[in-house]
């Protein structure tokens, strides 16, 4: 696994589609950096990308706060089916259904219920740039999928394809940083077109 950056108190690495991020990988840093590693956000396990672990208890709550108050922004790409518009800012009330693993839009709050927003910018058909405001889970399958442009491969949620999996990329992650601003990131191939 590629580690892009490692210190005291942070790793970044390159999480490959198909390994678990809250085992799998803090499991592979540790055999590669030693010490302790503590998971601070999520990808699903068939999307990869840049994702940040604490190496220390102290370093992984001023992280989550970060990631609380909204200081972290984590960015993606995505293949995505259909004409989306140029731009947009989408907000939605979204219900995870736990036993089938799926997450529906629903148009009122209730108990379960999240609020989810993500801005989009397309870079050229069927390839968007995303920024979540949330971290709901598959909040930006969910989002795009609801609107009639499901991912390229999510047959989780409409893609009618023979792509394997979502082509959803965790591409870049920025925060403050030792005062400084930290910026990681990394394209996949596809994406790279």
């Amino acid at each position: 696994m590629e580690i892009l950056f490692s210190d005291k108190d942070i790793a970044v690495c390159l999480k490959p589609v198909g390994l678990d991020a809250e085992h799998e990988v803090p499991q592979l840093l540790r055999e590669q950096l030693g010490g302790e590693i503590f998971t601070l956000h999520r990808l699903d396990k068939n999307v990869g990308g840049v994702m940040v672990y604490a190496r220390s208890k102290k370093s992984a709550g001023a992280l989550s706060w970060l990631i609380q108050s909204g200081e972290m922004v984590k960015e993606y790409v995505a293949k995505v089916h259909g004409e989306v518009p140029a731009t947009g800012d989408w907000e939605d009330l979204l219900f995870k259904d736990s036993r089938r693993n799926k997450v529906f839009v629903v148009d009122r709050e209730r108990t379960g219920v999240k609020k989810a927003r993500l801005e989009f910018q397309r870079l050229q058909p069927g390839l968007v740039q995303i920024r979540l405001h949330t971290g709901r889970s598959h909040q930006i399958r969910v989002q795009f999928a609801s609107r009639g442009f499901p991912l390229v491969g999510d047959h989780k949620y409409g893609a009618r394809d023979d792509v394997a999996a979502p082509m959803l990329y965790s591409f870049r992650i920025t925060f403050p940083y030792q005062g400084k601003t930290a910026v990681f990131s990394h394209l996949p191939d596809w994406a790279k077109e």
